[in-house]
């Protein structure tokens, strides 16, 4: 029981974050009918100016939140811009072109960003500075450290505040009608290009924060690990239904348990946090995850392969037919 409730925690709190980045996938294709598969470097690019940022502070004797914060001011503007770019300048010139152009265009950026990251940060795996002091708290056998509370309460904050963007605020209505019909809400006076690229902002902000609360938490980032992260998130998306932004929530949290889960009764535990790095190389971030399962990633797109087979709509997708 002790083991089912510490698996619980931990997949609730990877659950989170891959539901934090599977909504800007969710966003993007509500609107365009486009994966972006260059969402998951976005996110690598966040943690990495973080990393930076932060780097840069903890010599300076600000308190280690503040530090962190800054950090993150730095990464979400950075991450919006790149984001912006793309949509302006890979995604928008080609938006009336065949499905196929775009999403080998996709593919292409975020082999550009990976590559600059390479070049700017080099290959080697970084190591967050762990300078927040984590407590841990037991509950029923299992620990949760105040970082894990700290990450679910950001993730849940987040996608609360873009369901009620999306649902309650002017902007979101004009994003449901372009989802709708981009012609007819064209036609209604929206401004169908403000509205993309405003989408394509959001997102990259979402990824930008998610960067940083893997970072803080796993203590690592690297040029790679954006593709593993932005597939599992990706598989999130579509679990939950690929276009639904509560179906993303849900398909994130219920991926991070499903993969925790099955790490802990099935897979062999080994020395390695998250990911499959050594647990010398996480400073200290793999103390807090064990899933330590040669098998981990398994889960995830075993999970996406039987949701395609039996429900390829998603958990909260519905059936549509093809647009005329």
């Amino acid at each position: 029981m002790d083991t089912f409730l510490q698996q619980m925690v931990n997949g609730l709190t990877a659950g989170s974050v891959y539901a934090v980045v599977a909504l800007g996938y969710t966003m993007v294709y509500g609107i365009i009918q486009l994966i972006n598969f260059a969402h998951g470097e976005v996110v690598m690019i966040g943690a990495m100016v973080a990393f930076s940022v932060i780097n840069l502070l903890v010599p300076s004797g600000l308190p280690p939140l503040a530090i962190v914060l800054i950090g993150a001011g730095c990464a979400v503007p950075i991450c919006m811009l790149v984001g912006y770019g793309m949509e302006r300048l890979a995604y928008r010139p080609l938006r009336h072109a065949p499905r196929l152009a775009p999403l080998i265009t996709a593919i292409g950026v975020s082999i550009i960003l990976q590559h600059i990251a390479l070049m700017i940060w080099s290959r080697n795996i970084l190591a967050f500075p762990q300078i927040i002091p984590s407590r841990s708290y037991f509950i029923g056998g299992a620990a949760i450290t105040t970082i894990q509370i700290a990450i679910l309460a950001i993730c849940f904050m987040l996608m609360a505040s873009l369901a009620i963007l999306v649902y309650r605020t002017p902007l979101g209505t004009a994003m449901r009608a372009t989802a709708q019909n981009p012609q007819v809400a064209g036609l209604m006076g929206i401004d169908i290009n403000r509205v993309i690229a405003v989408t394509f902002i959001l997102g990259a902000g979402l990824g930008a924060v998610a960067g940083v609360l893997f970072g803080t938490y796993y203590g690592i980032a690297q040029y790679t690990m954006g593709s593993v992260l932005g597939l599992k998130a990706f598989s999130a998306a579509v679990l939950g239904g690929i276009g639904n932004i509560p179906g993303a929530m849900l398909g994130g949290v219920l991926l991070g348990v499903v993969e925790a889960l099955g790490a802990g009764y099935i897979g062999d535990f080994t020395d390695v946090c998250a990911w499959g790095v050594p647990l010398a190389a996480c400073e200290g971030g793999g103390t807090f995850i064990l899933f330590g399962s040669n098998y981990q990633d398994v889960f995830a797109f075993l999970v996406l392969i039987l949701v395609l087979v039996f429900r390829p709509q998603g958990l909260l997708g519905e059936r549509v037919g093809d647009r005329a």
